[in-house]
């Protein structure tokens, strides 16, 4: 409900779901430790800041896990990847050690870095910078992006505006991902569904600027909409490989 709503109040949530609000003040202050929410006067709000890397890992772990499984299977062996920050691309690199095949591949992401590094046939190269969630951050870490053209960039994203726009939490976040962007031959955004209509303070780039976007539940109108008109593909993991077309629709 705050999600959708922005700021939804106590006393909405204690009615809601019959319960008392101290019940419900208790919820929102568990959940605003966790960082999941931000407790307002009388209410609680969606936070303009990400959730802790340790609680996104198991956040909608499912989703990640299959969406991860479904990107490694566009992957062929010895091919050359950038990966981005975030708990999605890093279950991408698990599925991708645990295949055991050579692979090339550039990040910004501390987890993946530590990951792959006992996986002895993949060539890693970090980017340097600074430090911030896991994820090495800044011009240092652009500058590592922009002096390779590989085979794929995976990248994920903050939050996916309903008008298309890509959403990070820092300006720093945004470059990042869109110098992998710029800087590969296949564009592949990963994100599953708590991504669309997720609010988050910086943007940069579009949902156009993509060549596959693999989630775990169809799009909602009108990203789905906005997906119809540039001819994005769009898998949904564990279901079927959906791709909308500009001249026939979905």
């Amino acid at each position: 409900m705050i999600r959708d709503a922005g700021y939804v109040g106590i006393d909405a949530l204690a009615a809601r779901f019959d319960v008392t609000p101290q019940t419900i003040r208790r919820d929102v202050n568990v959940l605003s430790d966790d960082g999941r929410l931000r407790r307002m006067h009388g209410g609680a709000a969606w936070p303009d800041r990400n959730i802790a890397y340790g609680t996104r890992q198991v956040l909608n772990l499912a989703a990640k896990q299959s969406i991860a499984r479904a990107t490694a299977a566009l992957i062929p062996d010895g091919a050359s990847l950038s990966l981005g920050i975030g708990t999605t691309p890093e279950q991408v690199a698990r599925v991708l050690a645990e295949r055991g095949a050579a692979f090339t591949v550039i990040t910004n992401n501390i987890a993946i870095a530590n990951l792959l590094s006992d996986a002895g046939q993949i060539d890693i190269t970090i980017a340097g910078g600074r430090l911030s969630d896991r994820g090495v951050v800044g011009e240092a870490a652009e500058r590592v992006f922009s002096a390779y053209r590989v085979d794929f960039g995976i990248a994920g994203v903050g939050g996916i505006d309903p008008d298309g726009t890509l959403l990070d939490f820092t300006p720093d976040e945004v470059r990042a991902r869109l110098a992998i962007s710029r800087h590969c031959r296949h564009r592949l955004l990963i994100a599953d569904a708590s991504k669309f209509g997720r609010t988050a303070s910086a943007s940069g780039g579009r949902i156009d600027d993509t060549d596959t976007l693999i989630t775990d539940l169809p799009p909602p109108e009108p990203i789905a909409a906005h997906l119809d008109r540039v001819g994005t593909r769009v898998i949904v993991a564990g279901g079927q490989d959906r791709i909308w077309q500009q001249e026939t629709g979905r």
